[in-house]
């Protein structure tokens, strides 16, 4: 059943007057739809909300109390039933965005076996686990029951979730489709879906299947579409499936694009080995970030033998190697991430505050989207690029287009100038020996912990989720 804007608005609260439903200029290659309904004004705590009180609760005792801009500005449209348009870079706060409204208009409701009634679709198994992760302690609060559906995992024990009932459901395009295909679910009763990352599942192909399952919820139901960036792609589903949407773009100046610093790294092709094994020794941790399997695997092998804890992820390992490595990253046990691009987006973890192109990216979403894995949350970091003689012409111009002006600097292996941007030092040489923290014997991509790092969690501080 395809949407038409036929659809009464009589789902929607009342607006109240004199915000004038002004709100900042979405970028430039999208067409922002025409809002008919003026905007309710953005509030300035959560309290302000019309939100249950367990919900409240939770989010003072996740220390949460101040919204981020772009919760701020859609929580009281999305909480009053308006379908919701939000563009924010990486770590705007996107996931409590949706997530608190969502939860606050299920809450009291039960869901029938195979039936959810609320439905999160994300690219990545990865940013699935960590919007499940992020809402959870919210939605044990309103006594919400939530399913993770993804491949990679048993599709038995997902189908068996379903079939025992979930209130919400948080999934990837793919496996949510397979388990609609054996009846294991249906989604007639989803009166609210969020498409978050909505880009990416453009880019990766999911179009198809993302409309296949918009076509089968309710059609007179809640659409929220969170994205950072909103290009054509975007614009079809935002033009098919959202009514009347309330528009908001972050401004980049309350974001986490401001404690960002950028570096283009000019090196020598025979230096580029050295100069990228000195960075991944620093103190603290690291995600790097080359194009292919082959690359991650073989600079991953080169670090654990020059004494630096490395773990490889990418397409290639299954999903519990994803799983542990992540784990083993966010803990400690490893200091360095190397990765494909299966890790620019939909992974948060406190306190990294550098991210290393050692190849650098062809496309500025890219771009943007390896380096919000730092700065989240309005933290502080870094993004570093090497960058060899035969990459700066097309370098420059990627920059260009992604509209970021570096600080670009003629570095070398072991000279001062590489230290202070990214506090690069000598290894060991000493080869390590990664054990997971659950087993004696050596697991590749893992090692023994030290323990975390003294710097308070920032989901701590500004609670699980507000960096999506």
């Amino acid at each position: 059943m395809n949407r038409t804007t036929t659809r009464t608005n009589n789902r929607h609260a009342p607006a109240r007057s004199g915000h004038g439903g002004r709100r900042p200029a979405v970028q430039r290659e999208f067409a922002v739809p025409k809002t008919l309904t003026p905007a309710l004004p953005a509030v300035e705590a959560f309290a302000d909300l019309d939100m249950p009180e367990p919900l409240l609760a939770a989010l003072g005792s996740e220390g949460v109390t101040v919204p981020f801009p772009i919760q701020a500005a859609t929580l009281p449209n999305a909480l009053a039933g308006r379908d919701v348009l939000g563009r924010g870079r990486t770590g705007s706060g996107k996931t409590l965005a949706f997530g608190l409204a969502l939860l606050a208009r299920t809450a009291g409701q039960r869901a029938e076996p195979r039936q959810p009634l609320a439905l999160i679709l994300v690219p990545t198994r990865e940013l699935a686990q960590q919007v499940t992760d992020a809402l959870t302690p919210y939605a044990r609060a309103l006594k919400l029951r939530t399913a993770t559906v993804v491949g990679g995992m048993p599709i038995g024990r997902q189908a068996g979730a379903l079939r025992g009932g979930a209130e919400v459901v948080v999934a990837t395009p793919g496996r949510l489709k397979d388990l609609i295909e054996r009846g294991d679910c249906r989604l007639n009763q989803v009166a609210i879906t969020v498409l978050d990352e909505a880009d990416q599942m453009a880019d990766m192909g999911f179009m198809p299947q993302v409309t296949a399952l918009l076509d089968q919820v309710r059609p007179e139901g809640q659409r929220m579409l969170f994205s950072a960036t909103l290009d054509r792609n975007v614009d079809l589903l935002v033009r098919r499936y959202l009514t009347d949407p309330v528009v908001h773009s972050v401004d980049p100046s309350a974001g986490a694009v401001t404690t960002m610093e950028h570096h283009v790294l000019h090196v020598h092709g025979a230096d580029k080995n050295a100069a990228t094994t000195e960075i991944a020794a620093r103190d603290g941790r690291v995600i790097m970030f080359l194009d292919t399997k082959h690359a991650v695997d073989r600079l991953t092998e080169h670090l654990l033998n020059s004494g630096v804890r490395a773990a490889a992820l990418h397409g290639g390992k299954s999903q519990p190697q994803r799983t542990r490595t992540l784990t083993q990253f966010k803990t400690g046990h490893v200091t360095v991430l190397v990765a494909t691009n299966v890790a620019a987006r939909g992974i948060h973890v406190d306190n990294l505050d550098l991210v290393v192109n050692v190849d650098p990216p062809t496309d500025p979403k890219d771009y943007l989207h390896r380096g919000g894995r730092t700065a989240r949350a309005g933290e502080s970091g870094s993004v570093v690029t090497l960058v060899t003689p035969n990459q700066r012409r097309d370098m420059t111009r990627l920059m260009a287009a992604a509209g970021i002006v570096p600080q670009t600097t003629q570095v070398r292996s072991g000279e001062e100038a590489l230290s202070r941007i990214t506090g690069a030092q000598a290894p060991s040489g000493i080869p390590v020996t990664i054990t997971s923290p659950r087993q004696d014997r050596p697991v590749r991509g893992a090692r023994g912990s030290r323990g975390r790092r003294g710097r308070p969690s920032q989901e701590r501080r500004h609670g699980p989720g507000m960096a999506a």
